[in-house]
């Protein structure tokens, strides 16, 4: 996944294993909370392997990425399932608010957040465009060493310093706007981090 100027280490598409790793990834934005009906924003969307289930959930997306190359992997993917409530932007993922102006019930964030330079200027922007009691989740890879995340036969994700504790992922963004809901487990490597727009 990318979506921020200068990509930052770790925010490579991983390529060859994305769907060994994510096989449902429905299910992975279900847990997160995506709901029918939902307006909805991919943010950091990469080539779209959670876009697609997110559209065919949600009332509209908004899928953001600052790569002009994966966006349209993202936009193809789409079009060949015939899903059209779908907009793609391409930008930094620090300027959402520029590029949602409708208020959005769920903002989603994979594998991307270990990386954010500045966490909390991430959350704000987050918060700029959910209505109150929106969600915004975060998946990000559990703080295990690399060699322990294994998919197709070889180490996977971040390097191990990088990594993150759900704890230090919740702690890195307490801010007034959100409050902290749940983490929820996503098998075999991830969680999700959700907060909620407070009022």
């Amino acid at each position: 996944m990318s979506g921020f100027s200068g990509f930052f280490v770790g925010t490579e598409m991983p390529g060859d294993y994305w769907e060994a790793l994510w096989p449902d990834p429905a299910g992975v934005v279900s847990a997160a909370g995506l709901k029918p009906g939902m307006n909805a924003v991919d943010l950091c969307c990469g080539d779209g392997w959670f876009t697609l289930p997110m559209a065919r959930a949600a009332r509209h997306v908004t899928a953001i990425d600052i790569d002009a190359r994966l966006l349209g992997m993202a936009r193809t993917r789409l079009e060949k399932q015939n899903v059209a409530n779908c907009d793609f932007v391409e930008g930094d993922a620090h300027d959402l608010p520029r590029f949602v102006k409708a208020s959005a019930d769920f903002v989603f964030l994979a594998n991307v957040y270990h990386g954010v330079p500045d966490k909390p200027r991430l959350v704000r922007a987050a918060a700029a465009v959910l209505a109150p009691g929106g969600l915004f989740a975060v998946v990000n890879w559990h703080a295990r060493p690399r060699e322990e995340t294994p998919v197709l036969g070889q180490p996977r994700g971040p390097k191990t310093e990088l990594r993150m504790t759900p704890e230090q992922t919740i702690e890195s963004a307490k801010l007034p706007e959100m409050k902290f809901l749940r983490v929820v487990e996503v098998p075999p490597y991830h969680y999700a981090v959700v907060w909620e727009r407070n009022p």
